[in-house]
């Protein structure tokens, strides 16, 4: 392709940085470049605790093994989404309940949320699709009123805000992605945050396959032991130092990409009203994460003929989630056709542009003139 959908992206000390830890000698987890990233992402959001993990699933699944999800509870998460969202918690013994998104944002329909609560409820999931924060106002005060812990999936939303406050403060625990894709990336990897600090000493623990070795560490404990269930969910320093390199270009890295979004959106305002297409939509008292641009074509076949002519241009444009209510699994925990029918629809629809922090004007501008000539 002359012009891929993502580009891997070196913006600043990221080889030095990896230089460094191989001098260093340490490769292992929870080395200089992971506390500086911990201290980063803390200082930068205002969390409480912030751990790396190998990736953002992983993350996910350490929030089920500190909420002691058990076989039988049941778990909130949109159709929209990747499968991370409902897996991670399914890999407990839960049932993912799949609820709708909102026409406009594409982000979990709050109002359509009580309704999907009951006895066994235990965790809502919202995810901030594109960077768009949720309804997090509504999800919280229902999640109070009915007793449900709350847990953000923010692998696109990091640096993103509502109503003034960072995406990823909101939950319980939030999951970062730091996958290659993602605005800040060290090709793979996640984060935890933690809201509340009453899970940081369990969180640790558990990251730590299930030993208490954070706290012999810090020279806390004179030997470490097995002290509860855990994985192995530290993320190499090499991959943090790269990560280090990266968050630290992240304002750099933020006004790029907002360039870019703020771009596609003006240029091609005027052929998408004519061509009945759907640009993304940004409520006033949200401050997106500019993590990608997506269009909502008029319909599947569309949508095919869209990508393809851009294809045959040497531009990489692609869909986006299939439903999880109608995958394989979705339908072995009871999903059927109709169950959510904005997914159902946007899933069909929705193409996202090519996108990446290196992206040059020359590149962009062939991207906006290819999707000009295109008439639905």
């Amino acid at each position: 392709m002359t012009i891929p959908f993502n580009r891997l992206q070196m913006l600043g000390n990221e080889a030095r940085y990896i230089e460094q830890a191989l001098a260093n000698s340490h490769l292992m987890g929870d080395g200089g470049f992971t506390r500086k990233c911990h201290a980063l992402l803390e200082e930068s959001l205002g969390v409480k605790r912030a751990l790396l993990t190998t990736s953002c699933t992983h993350a996910m699944e350490m929030a089920g093994l500190l909420l002691d999800l058990q076989p039988g509870d049941e778990v909130i998460v949109p159709s929209f989404t990747f499968v991370s969202t409902a897996n991670a918690f399914a890999l407990r013994g839960a049932r993912p309940v799949f609820a709708d998104v909102r026409p406009d944002t594409l982000n979990l329909d709050e109002n359509k949320l009580e309704s999907l609560i009951t006895e066994r409820t235990r965790l809502i999931v919202p995810v901030h699709y594109a960077g768009v924060g949720c309804e997090m106002d509504a999800i919280l005060d229902i999640a109070q009123r009915r007793g449900v812990a709350v847990v953000e999936d923010n692998a696109h939303g990091l640096f993103g805000s509502y109503r003034g406050r960072p995406l990823g403060t909101f939950g319980v625990f939030s999951s970062l992605s730091f996958h290659e894709t993602k605005n800040v990336s060290c090709g793979e990897g996640g984060a935890l945050l933690i809201n509340d600090e009453r899970h940081t000493e369990r969180a640790e623990i558990i990251r730590e396959k299930g030993t208490n070795r954070s706290r012999f560490f810090r020279g806390m404990v004179d030997k470490y032991t097995w002290v509860d269930i855990g994985s192995s969910y530290v993320m190499s320093d090499l991959l943090a130092a790269f990560l280090y390199g990266q968050l630290c270009e992240r304002e750099r890295i933020q006004t790029r990409r907002r360039e870019i979004w703020d771009t596609y959106h003006r240029e091609l305002a005027g052929w998408a009203s004519a061509q009945g297409v759907v640009q993304p939509h940004v409520p006033a008292h949200c401050d997106h994460a500019s993590h990608l641009y997506y269009l909502l074509m008029p319909s599947l076949d569309v949508r095919t003929r869209f990508i393809q002519q851009l294809r045959q241009q040497g531009i990489n444009a692609v869909f986006h989630y299939l439903p999880l209510h109608l995958s394989d699994m979705g339908r072995k925990y009871g999903g059927k056709a109709g169950d959510c029918p904005v997914t159902e629809d946007v899933s069909d629809r929705l193409v996202r542009l090519p996108f990446f922090s290196t992206m040059t004007e020359a590149e962009q501008a062939t991207v906006v003139s290819a999707v000009r000539d295109f008439r639905c």
